[in-house]
């Protein structure tokens, strides 16, 4: 053995490992060698450890031992027995195995065509040749070399170094004795064999707690699913024509144990799920719980793309709270962050010495507004890598919907930057057409049929722009999203509200807007947690008036919402009209459900929850035009708004009236198409949700007094700052 080898292997800068260390045959005759760093005395042994074989010979002060043995001694491996003074080691020495990576795998991974890329990634506890372990793989094709620093071998960097898997570019090593739990990096070193930050896994399926950066070997399969049930009928649930009712919730702040804590996954089953199942929210949407190393990024700076955050327990445990909240009929959304990454050392950036996952232009691979790093999805590896995430999350943890963030950074070459700070498409253009290609394939991956799980999930666009076919299928041309956010929508109409009453007349428009292109997309209508930060304060707060005036518009507002077309999503607080701006690092100021406007608004929202859900007009032509007619939408002077919701039937309308004046009026005639009685759904205005209590004694009976273009009418009591929901009923 040339000296110059052993130097390469002590140093963790050999690139093939397996041409010295391990058993290698030499006629009849075969030699071990073996690297374990402050060793006294190495012996060969059965696998077992039952019958000494051979003596290894220390050849290198530094821990390098070599030795011969006859070749009919090594019938089924060997474990090395490492002894330490007047301590022994004995472990199964991973130079003897064979590559387990198939020749197809590593084909489809450098086609960049792995559906299921996770699967050979990462961490995976094994057993190969009758040995239990964990093969670790890792792809870094500019790398010299890669070992495996971890905490089975007191995080020594070189010991137990990596093979190539040609122009795979994969590095891959079987660690005989690795079991779930254990913590490990990735040492590599570039082309001119400069050793980089070590790196945590990108298909880490575990992580530790910050500010501890290893990642952690995971086994995902021992978790026995109970929710089949949910799985086979949840598209009824979770299509154009259900009614979708979102609590966006952000699990580091919703409730805290104390001031630096968290609750487990385990508490989040017994105190977050019966709350919003009380409440009658359909689905929950989480902020990112990919792992991040920075609380105050809300998890969308995230670096653990595949391991759930250890800031609230295990994977094993995550699993157990999607569970429950599918027994409860809850789904499960994740906000899904492809669209940049950190430059945190022992990330994805820079890689194996090179800008592997993210363009090396700024101009194209660097986000000025967040200060993170952009994926190149012009290069196949790298969408593998995030197509493969998503459907991770979909099929590991059998969630029912992904919400995409900073789509619209994705999109545009020159989002968020200046005239000479981007690059223009071949075109000429500003489209990121590699981008378009990518959130495509992504989305048709997503909602072809899962591996061995039912379908029915969906798909969500945080798309700030008016890009076309967001939620158009792939084969029209469209991005493939099943919903998009309607964030003019929620722009124009925070505006509005936020106007004191008498100016409302001037700004008519912000809340009538929304219908002239309501239909172009499938649209969610979000209150979420980007309106209640920096400096934009709660809800409550952006209303006008008084105390009370300020809880009566937040009231009407949220009725509005609820009664206009479009599926819902609410950040959490906002249901009990939370006084101040979110903090994420502080737990939601649940002391206010002890006054009763707060604890009344809380009641609203579940009661508008239960109204929607009940009344299939308000949600089955969420996304048809055929589904809303105006009634008088231009009735500007009173601050008043009137509209039909139909059901798809046509049989059982809602009419909403929305009064956003402090001025009650009566009688107030709103022309309907139907004879007979309509019935007063909600109030919100009642004296139930803290209103002055007027309202119309629970239904009106339909006047042959034509109005509005219909043939009868009703005369109504108009509540102030109210919006009230009737619903047609011919035999009340």
């Amino acid at each position: 053995m040339q000296q110059r080898e052993i130097d390469k292997i002590i140093s963790g800068s050999h690139a093939d490992p397996f041409s010295v260390l391990g058993l290698h045959k030499t006629g009849k005759s075969s030699v071990i060698r073996a690297y374990l760093p402050n060793a006294d005395s190495v012996v060969v042994t059965t696998k077992k450890g039952k019958t000494a074989l051979a003596t290894l010979q220390r050849i290198d002060d530094r821990g390098f031992f070599e030795g011969k043995i006859p070749a009919s001694k090594i019938k089924s491996g060997y474990a090395l027995t490492a002894s330490y003074g007047d301590t022994q080691d004995r472990k199964v020495d991973p130079y003897q195995f064979l590559p387990s990576i198939g020749d197809l795998d590593l084909y489809l991974l450098s086609e960049g065509r792995h559906a299921h890329a996770f699967h050979v990634m990462g961490a995976h506890i094994m057993e190969q040749a009758g040995v239990k372990g964990v093969r670790f793989a890792v792809w870094a094709p500019n790398a010299r070399s890669v070992c495996i620093s971890a905490d089975f071998n007191l995080w020594n960097s070189t010991t137990h170094p990596m093979r190539t898997r040609g122009g795979s570019g994969i590095w891959e090593l079987f660690i005989p004795g690795v079991v779930d739990g254990q913590a490990y990096k990735f040492v590599l070193r570039d082309q001119d064999g400069a050793l980089l930050p070590y790196k945590c896994d990108p298909f880490g399926f575990g992580a530790e707690l910050r500010p501890n950066s290893a990642s952690v070997v995971r086994d995902l399969s021992t978790y026995k699913w109970a929710d089949n049930k949910w799985l086979k009928k949840r598209y009824q649930h979770q299509n154009r024509e259900a009614p979708i009712s979102i609590y966006e919730c952000h699990l580091g702040s919703w409730r805290k144990p104390d001031a630096h804590g968290f609750l487990t996954y385990a508490e989040f089953i017994d105190q977050l799920i019966p709350y919003v199942k009380d409440l009658g929210f359909t689905h929950i949407e989480l902020l990112p719980i990919t792992e991040h190393p920075f609380d105050g990024s809300w998890g969308y700076q995230p670096i653990g793309m595949f391991a759930p955050t250890s800031r609230f327990g295990t994977p094993t445990e995550f699993k157990a709270f999607v569970d429950a909240c599918h027994k409860a009929g809850i789904g499960v959304i994740l906000d899904w962050v492809p669209g940049h990454f950190p430059s945190d050392e022992h990330g994805l950036m820079q890689f194996d010495g090179t800008h592997l996952y993210e363009h090396a232009d700024p101009r194209k691979g660097f986000h000025p507004d967040w200060n993170t790093l952009i994926f190149n999805f012009g290069r196949r590896e790298v969408v593998n890598y995030l197509v493969s995430n998503a459907r991770f999350w979909l099929e590991e943890y059998h969630l029912d919907g992904l919400r995409v963030d900073a789509v619209a950074s994705m999109l545009y070459l020159d989002y968020s930057r200046e005239a000479d700070a981007w690059v223009p498409n071949e075109d000429g253009g500003n489209q990121n057409w590699d981008a378009v290609k990518f959130l495509q394939s992504m989305n048709a991956d997503a909602y072809a049929e899962l591996n061995g799980i039912p379908g029915g999930i969906f798909t969500i666009a945080e798309e700030s722009t008016a890009w076309p076919g967001v939620t158009a299928p792939t084969n029209h041309n469209g991005l493939g999203f099943g919903f998009k956010w309607n964030m003019g929508w929620m722009n124009d109409t925070l505006e509005y509200m936020s106007e004191d009453p008498i100016n409302r007349s001037h700004h008519h428009h912000k809340m009538t807007f929304g219908i002239d292109y309501a239909f172009s997309e499938n649209y969610i209508l979000p209150l979420s947690h980007d309106e209640v930060v920096h400096g934009k304060g709660s809800l409550l707060d952006r209303m006008p008036g008084d105390r009370w005036q300020k809880h009566a518009n937040l009231r009407a507002y949220f009725g509005f919402m609820w009664s206009h077309p479009g599926k819902k999503l609410l950040f959490m607080g906002c249901e009990f009209a939370q006084s101040e701006e979110w903090k994420a690092a502080q737990s939601l100021d649940w002391h206010l459900l002890e006054y009763p406007e707060h604890k009344n608004t809380q009641s609203l929202i579940r009661d508008l929850n239960g109204v929607y859900a009940d009344t299939p007009a308000l949600y089955e032509q969420d996304c048809e035009s055929a589904g809303f007619e105006w009634v008088d939408g231009g009735a500007q002077a009173d601050n008043v708004l009137s509209f039909l919701r139909w059901d798809k039937h046509r049989k059982a309308p809602a009419l909403v009236v929305c009064n956003f004046s402090p001025i009650p009026r009566a009688p107030y005639r709103i022309g309907v198409p139907f004879a007979g009685h309509w019935q007063e759904k909600l109030n919100t205005d009642s004296a139930l949700y803290g209103g002055s209590g007027k309202g119309n004694l629970g239904g009106l009976d339909a006047e042959s007094h034509g109005s509005h273009g219909h043939a009868q009418s009703l005369s109504m009591t108009l509540p102030p700052l109210s919006t009230l929901i009737f619903q047609y009923n011919p035999k009340p």
